[in-house]
């Protein structure tokens, strides 16, 4: 009975636990200062790089600014927010000069680094000459990235629609399904996270990312979550609970299938073993077309370049955006010759879409990518500080779990590792006490107790024992 109770407490936390969560790390009990932070943060790895000072306003001046002109619904992290002036590689500075190990990277979005100068150059040289043209006219930046964009997938995948970013990226790949297909219907995977209009918050599975408005034609399978989900690891099980959503729950054709490799928003989840190819194979019967969220997971984050190519599958639409652009807005779907020819049936436009600007910066991502070989060193490193990640889980209880791939790795805080009960509040504590300590991640999850571990892909293996260390130092606080 105790069992079945704490179970229940769990189911039980809601929504509005979770914008608790987001929102009031301020009305959260306050991680307690921690006293010999500079003596610590002085073990930061070396770093050439000083910020002329700053000059601008104080972080309580644009906070204010920000709750009078800016939308409510806009979150801080932290009880204290950071203001965040400068940025250099995989290190920000606030409006003092203080460093921090940027383990976050802008949400999964700064791949090659902040401010890489094989990034910058060609943008500023670029916005010097033009900087937006519009696609009714030709221009190089445009056709040059879409070609290298292209040659990075497999297959027939090599027809570009370029967006401002995931969200609209998924919506157009939702509307191409239907489309091509003829049928309306769309499954998803529940606690995945596709977007926040209108077709994408159907496919999106988390109650605290979907408003009252009109959602249909969506079903959600079940999430072959092996650590939370009801079949572990079985990958052939979930797989199956595909099969019969279709079966039973639709004319037994189906648009298409959206799904994530890693959930980002959901915790850093991996999918089952097996999981994925199987989905592949259910979804093709059922003629619909197979699209790969590759939002957070694509451009070398995982240690492959996009993530559905550790699960043996080819996708008919691929949706990217984040790390796409360094930090510009850019979005794209990328798909076949066959399934891009259903948008002539009418006229589809996107005015920013493959802006001249954007798509240099696109284009020099790519370089910079191969360049510098960062695809390896986020499998290098990522595997490094993974394992580094299992051995502190075998040091501190609260850790209930450990996953991911490459530099997309998630840690999950629970307060019973039997009952999986989720330590929401302990996970906000200890990441103040992390950014006390000069290093800075992100959090997800359903309950909002995983620690996001999404850094720029040039991240160092001493960088990676820095933040072992000061997640270490934090929970040993607790």
């Amino acid at each position: 009975m105790q069992r079945l109770t704490a179970k229940r407490s769990v189911q039980n936390i809601s929504g509005s636990l979770w914008r608790r969560c987001l929102t009031s790390t301020s009305q959260a009990t306050a991680a307690a200062p921690v006293k010999d932070s500079d003596e610590f943060q002085a073990r930061l790895p070396p770093f050439d790089y000083t910020p002329p000072p700053y000059t601008g306003p104080s972080a309580d001046v644009i906070l204010g600014k920000r709750k009078e002109f800016l939308s409510p619904s806009m979150f801080c992290l932290y009880r204290k927010p950071l203001n965040i002036v400068d940025g250099k590689m995989q290190y920000l500075f606030d409006e003092s000069g203080r460093r921090y190990l940027d383990a976050f990277a802008g949400i999964a979005v700064v791949n090659c680094g902040h401010c890489h100068p094989d990034v910058v150059e060609p943008v500023i040289n670029q916005i010097k000459r033009l900087q937006h043209p519009t696609v009714l006219y030709l221009n190089h930046a445009i056709a040059e990235f879409s070609e290298a964009l292209a040659s990075k997938l497999p297959g027939d995948l090599k027809v570009v629609f370029f967006t401002n970013s995931g969200t609209e990226a998924n919506e157009l790949a939702l509307m191409m399904a239907k489309l091509y297909t003829g049928c309306q219907d769309i499954v998803s995977i529940r606690n995945g996270y596709h977007g926040n209009a209108a077709a994408t918050m159907g496919a999106t599975a988390q109650s605290m990312w979907k408003f009252n408005v009109v959602q249909t034609g969506v079903h959600h399978a079940l999430n072959p979550d092996p650590y939370r989900g009801v079949f572990g690891s079985d990958g052939g099980k979930y797989a199956k609970d595909l099969q019969d959503l279709i079966q039973y729950g639709t004319t037994g054709h189906i648009a298409g299938f959206i799904c994530e490799a890693i959930q980002g928003v959901g915790g850093i989840v991996e999918l089952a073993p097996g999981y994925l190819s199987a989905a592949y194979d259910t979804v093709k019967k059922a003629g619909g077309l197979f699209i790969a969220d590759e939002v957070q997971s694509g451009f070398a984050r995982t240690g492959n370049f996009w993530g559905f190519e550790a699960h043996n599958v080819v996708p008919d639409i691929v949706t990217m955006a984040k790390g796409i652009g360094n930090g510009f807005p850019l979005g794209a779907v990328v798909t076949t010759p066959e399934i891009a020819g259903v948008l002539t049936r009418r006229s589809y436009f996107n005015t920013f879409g493959g802006n001249a600007v954007s798509s240099t910066a696109g284009l020099a991502v790519l370089k910079v990518i191969e360049k510098e070989k960062l695809q390896e060193n986020a499998a290098m490193v990522g595997s490094y500080l993974k394992d580094k990640l299992i051995q502190l889980k075998e040091k501190h209880e609260i850790i209930g779990d450990v996953r991911g791939r490459g530099l997309m790795l998630g840690v999950e805080l629970v307060s019973d590792r039997t009952l999986k009960t989720p330590a929401a509040a302990e996970t906000l504590q200890i990441m103040d006490q992390m950014k006390e300590l000069g290093v800075l991640v992100g959090k997800g999850g359903y309950f909002g107790n995983v620690f996001r571990i999404t850094p720029p892909l040039c991240f160092t293996k001493d960088d990676a024992n820095y933040l072992v260390e000061a997640m270490d130092y934090s929970m040993s606080k607790m």
